[in-house]
């Protein structure tokens, strides 16, 4: 769209992970394989952790929600990736666009601090278990669940926000296989030092001070209860791969972008740990294998009768 001596931006072409066409399919059948095996993770996670009374705890509950968000996290980018694939021109309207970096930002930012939220639940029961269940009320459990989304949601607002107010008038082209925020900033014809400044500060309130009180969580932890320390892996298994590959994307300010370790990182966090996720909590939690093995039990005999 022409206005005056400026051309609005009106929709950006995704350059996506290879311009290779020999690649497109096999990208394709990898991908969508890797989103099917996410979403069935984290179904069978929410399923078996809500219908089996074993698991009727505020570790699940926490759990439930974090495949809840995985769900959305990844589904925000990969159909669009997906598509994508099978398509010459490979484009996203503004508005789409907005909207994918707006839901990503705000299910990044929750993820963040359900993570805090789960490890201080991991702390209690460890450190303090006479009164576990007294402090990991459910009340108390849902209202740590409902501010992480808050949190969440409020990151991803005030940044939206600042970046709306941009202007997009002519580069359209995104080094990207979707749009995420710092690279849709590079896209502006303005100094964008003020937003990054600002994107860097809420990374540390959103990520890096979550991130720390789950360090200094798990030394208590350690200090206090080492051999317990194990039933703690999983989780921070999960931490160490979601919180690497963030801070590798937003805590460089006014950064030069080196794009193919930009791409590999987004790309680990956005899609590859959502699917890890289900896997790393099946793989090394026994209550979710005993639970999944009564559950299917049961199943497997109501079929046969």
């Amino acid at each position: 769209m022409v206005t005056g001596n400026f051309t609005i931006v009106v929709e950006f072409i995704l350059l996506g992970l290879t311009s290779r066409q020999d690649l497109q399919i096999l990208l394709f059948i990898v991908f969508l394989t890797c989103y099917i095996v996410s979403l069935i993770g984290n179904i069978v996670i929410i399923w078996i952790s809500s219908t089996n009374p074993r698991l009727h705890t505020p570790m699940y509950f926490f759990l439930r929600n974090l495949s809840f968000l995985d769900i959305w996290y990844t589904s925000c980018v990969v159909p669009k990736m997906l598509i994508n694939f099978l398509l010459v021109k490979k484009t996203i309207s503004y508005n789409g666009c907005v909207t994918q970096m707006f839901i990503h930002m705000t299910l990044g930012g929750t993820e963040c601090c359900l993570l805090l939220s789960m490890a201080y639940d991991r702390y209690v029961a460890i450190c303090s278990p006479l009164r576990y269940t007294n402090i990991m009320h459910p009340t108390f459990c849902i209202r740590m669940a409902a501010a992480s989304w808050f949190a969440g949601i409020v990151d991803s607002v005030v940044n939206t926000v600042y970046t709306l107010q941009l202007p997009f008038c002519g580069a359209n082209v995104v080094d990207h296989f979707f749009c995420e925020m710092p690279t849709l900033l590079e896209l502006a014809c303005a100094d964008t030092s003020l937003n990054k400044t600002f994107l860097f500060f809420w990374a540390i309130v959103i990520g890096v001070i979550p991130f720390f009180v789950i360090l200094i969580t798990y030394v208590n932890i350690i200090s206090r209860r080492r051999k317990a320390f194990s039933t703690c892996a999983s989780h921070v298994i999960v931490v160490a791969l979601f919180y690497g590959t963030v801070f590798f994307i937003y805590l460089r300010p006014g950064r030069i972008h080196v794009s193919s370790y930009d791409i590999m990182a987004t790309l680990f966090y956005s899609v590859i740990t959502p699917m890890l996720n289900p896997l790393i909590y099946t793989l090394r939690n026994k209550d979710v294998k005993l639970a999944l093995k009564e559950t299917t039990g049961k199943k497997i005999v109501l079929w046969r009768k």
